[in-house]
């Protein structure tokens, strides 16, 4: 991991156009790096806070290829890991779907097309996908949500879900984990159109085939029909902790569609 690490920092490097922009790039990743909690310009000893703020907002250097190396040494550090672990069955990739809210106060000329109002918060509003493998959670991939009357944050998170790599679809077991906002029809069916499985959040008032709901539910780890599904789904729920770790009084349905999933679900 240690040589893979390097060798990535000397590629970006390599896409600064001059030595002021990588000796920049140093400092930036210096704040990152030593984890002491404070990433922010202002903390660095090495560049002013104003070098660092043109650094990443006017020198021209490719965000898009910086994309491309770091994704290649994502799926190189990954399958590399995957070739020295045991044989057996695939294992699984879980990929995590997530939208995310960047707020934002004020005007901004250049976001104007971007900022939404969602669910009550003002600003960028993204689907970013992660990869877990083992430890790793791995940022991978985004889009924003651009408002009403365009693709809806579900029909987004199917678009990154279609462009994940094959290298690593081929070789892993999809599963797919996802908090309400992606728990529609039309998500799920998606997902399993694609031949993944998927666990994710669900209002408890969703309806079942027979006219209950699920909070009329008595037993976690029943399969059961919901509206609008061609397939039964599994069924549990947990309580929800507050921060210091006690039991809140209102708790969270999750459903699965692959029965096996169970057991992980309540774990």
């Amino acid at each position: 991991m240690q040589a893979l690490a390097q060798e990535l920092v000397y590629n970006l490097k390599e896409l600064m156009p001059t030595q002021y922009q990588k000796d920049n790039f140093d400092a930036m990743l210096g704040l990152f790096l030593s984890a002491q909690g404070h990433p922010l310009p202002e903390h660095s000893l090495a560049k002013s806070p104003s070098a660092l703020s043109r650094f990443l907002n006017i020198n021209p250097w490719s965000t898009r290829d910086m994309i491309r190396i770091i994704r290649s040494h994502i799926l190189e550090a990954v399958l590399k890991a995957l070739s020295a672990s045991c044989k057996g069955r695939r294992p699984f990739l879980q990929v995590i779907i997530d939208l995310t809210t960047l707020e934002k106060r004020g005007k901004f000329k250049e976001f104007e097309d971007l900022i939404r109002v969602y669910n009550g918060k003002r600003g960028l509003h993204i689907v970013v996908v992660y990869l877990i493998v083992g430890k790793w959670r791995i940022p991978w991939s985004f889009r924003v949500w651009r408002g009403k009357g365009t693709s809806s944050p579900a029909q987004l998170g199917l678009k990154l879900i279609k462009r994940l790599p094959k290298s690593l679809t081929e070789r892993f077991r999809v599963i797919i984990l996802a908090d309400t906002a992606f728990s529609s029809v039309e998500f799920i069916h998606g997902v399993r159109k694609f031949k993944y499985h998927a666990v994710t959040g669900i209002a408890i008032n969703r309806k079942l085939i027979d006219g209950r709901a699920l909070k009329d539910l008595h037993k976690p780890g029943q399969q059961v029909r919901l509206v609008g599904l061609k397939f039964p789904v599994t069924v549990t729920w947990y309580y929800l902790k507050r921060d210091n770790g006690k039991r809140r009084n209102s708790f969270c349905f999750v459903y699965s569609t692959h029965k096996s999933f169970y057991s992980q679900m309540v774990g």
